[in-house]
This record gives C-alpha cells, sequence and structure tokens, in this order.
C-alpha cells in the first residue's frame, strides 16, 4: 500500500530535526575557500523551473574555473554550444530562481549555491571566458541567496568516484542509444561517425 507524505510536520516528524550545525551553515556570500572550489571545479548542475513548476536540470562543463567569480555574492556561467533546446533559459526567463551543485571529481563532497538568475548577451569579462577561441554568446549571472557545502553521503553510497565500480558497457553506446530512442529512422553508421573519436573535436564549434 502507497503511504503518501501530505504535510511538512509529517515530514519533520518522519526525518527528525536537523542539527544545529547542519541549519546553521548556510551563508549568504563567497568565502575565500569558495572562490577555491569554484577555481577548481569543471562541472555543474544547473537546477530551474518555469512559471508553470516544469523543471529542468542542466548539466554544464569546461575546464575548471569557468564559473567566473564577479564579486563576493555573484558568479556568472558561460554558455557553450550546445542543442539550443535552451529549455534551462527558458525557465530563468520566466523565474530567476535557480539551483547549482559544483563538483570536483574525486571529491565527495560538493557546492551548492541557490540564487537568483538572469541572463547576459555580453559584458566586458565575456573576454575571460572564452576556451579554445570561444567566446560566449551568453552567460548566467547569478546572485547568491544561499551557499553551503553538501556532505559526502551520496557519493559513498553509490561510490561514484571508484573506477572499479564503472560499469559504461551496461548500456548501448549514444550512437545505438540515439537509433533506438530518439531517430529511428537515422542511419547508424552516420551516427557512430559523428559520436566518434572525432566529437570531440565539435564541442566548441
Amino acid at each position: 500500500m502507497l503511504v503518501e507524505i501530505t504535510s511538512a510536520e509529517e515530514l519533520r516528524e518522519l526525518l527528525g530535526t536537523p542539527t544545529a550545525r547542519a541549519e546553521g551553515k548556510e551563508r549568504t556570500s563567497l568565502h575565500e575557500r569558495d572562490r577555491q572550489w569554484l577555481a577548481a571545479a569543471p562541472f555543474c548542475l544547473v537546477a530551474t523551473a518555469g512559471a508553470d513548476g516544469s523543471c529542468d536540470v542542466s548539466p554544464k562543463g569546461d575546464p575548471p574555473g569557468f564559473a567566473l567569480v564577479l564579486d563576493d555574492r555573484t558568479i556568472a556561467i558561460p554558455e557553450r554550444p550546445g542543442n539550443r533546446r535552451a529549455d534551462g533559459y527558458r525557465n530563468i526567463l520566466a523565474n530567476p530562481h535557480v539551483g547549482l551543485i559544483f563538483l570536483i571529481p574525486g571529491r565527495t563532497d560538493t557546492l551548492r549555491i541557490n540564487g537568483r538568475a538572469r541572463l547576459v548577451r555580453d559584458a566586458p569579462w565575456f573576454d575571460d571566458m572564452v576556451v579554445k577561441g570561444h567566446r560566449p554568446v551568453l552567460a548566467v549571472v547569478v546572485e547568491i541567496e544561499q551557499i553551503f557545502y553538501h556532505c559526502a553521503k551520496a557519493f559513498l553510497r553509490s561510490e561514484l568516484w571508484r573506477p572499479e565500480t564503472w560499469q559504461p558497457e551496461a548500456l548501448p553506446s549514444r550512437a545505438r542509444l540515439v537509433k533506438e530512442v530518439e531517430y529511428p529512422a537515422a542511419d547508424l553508421a552516420d551516427l557512430e561517425r559523428h559520436y566518434g573519436p572525432d566529437y570531440v573535436k565539435t564541442i566548441y564549434a
């Protein structure tokens, strides 16, 4: 039988009360260690929600330090060539609230930032975001409202960074997934060439 939780009181009764340490770790501006973390992080997840509540989580990745610190309460994340769906960006236009998780490979803790975002199509500091000759066409500017470090338990439970647990072969290749799930009419050989060794050459094109 499905037993649903329907109130914050019921949820708190089930999970218990957070410790004072957990409650008090939130901050509203960058510490020097946060700056160092951002300088070392090559990857983050950006969570957004539209005006109707529909959600999106988009991965963003670049060389470490790609998230530019503008001041103690503001960071910017560059846009790179992608599939042009812009789901998260359209959400930001309707609802500026965003949640970010910054990861450093091998680290089992993460840096979380929540705040309000806006889209910027140009600024003097865009020149500081050039990678392999690519200047971003837009950036997400995030005004920090909440920042804290998240504990390691999820990474330890999943053994995410232990290569001996990795099973990339558990699913077909990207080309086969596209053929089977997204574009059945596509030629598999063409897809395999597209997603083959030369694919990395196109990621900033």
